[in-house]
């Protein structure tokens, strides 16, 4: 998902600044640069909820009626054109904190079993001092991971590394 995000290109084609176009272009990637710098100028505390509402705007679509396969890590360009699952929300919403100049070490993708639904999820764990805050696409606000007791941590994955966590014992 890395190498085809920063291999990724614009189109240029016809609608290429049709912001309604399922196909990301000029228009969707203004929109996300607005949207950014817009944030940039907020506290950190504000931009981590514009960035978790801005995600979460998004549809939520199953991979496989967006990509015809059961599990896809979308790129932000394929999310904000045409939304997306969990994992796809957490990388978009990952991305957009390290536009805003958060070091990588305190971001993870962390995919949790959701103990209430008996499903798999994914969400966006942020270090933040001794507290860790997970942005989530099914509840608006950010919360400390202390309050998220129905999530159980499978593993998690940054750019640099990956953990698997153990059932406590």
């Amino acid at each position: 998902m890395l190498e085809r995000h920063l291999k990724d290109d614009l189109d240029d084609g016809p609608g290429a600044g049709d912001c309604q176009a399922r196909v990301f272009n000029r228009c969707h990637l203004a929109e996300w640069q607005r949207f950014l710098a817009d944030a940039g100028a907020l506290p950190v505390s504000e931009q981590l909820r514009a960035v978790n509402r801005f995600a979460n705007t998004r549809e939520y679509v199953l991979d496989i009626d967006n990509y015809g396969i059961e599990d896809y890590w979308a790129i932000p360009r394929e999310f904000l054109a045409g939304g997306g699952d969990c994992e796809d929300y957490v990388i978009t919403k990952l991305f957009s904190l390290l536009w805003l100049g958060y070091p990588p070490d305190e971001l993870r993708l962390v995919v949790v079993q959701d103990t209430n639904l008996r499903v798999p999820h994914a969400v966006l764990a942020v270090a933040r001092g001794r507290e860790t805050l997970i942005l989530d696409n099914q509840v608006q606000a950010v919360l400390s991971d202390r309050d998220v007791v129905h999530y159980v941590p499978v593993f998690s994955i940054n750019q640099s590394r990956w953990w698997i966590h153990l059932p406590p014992a």
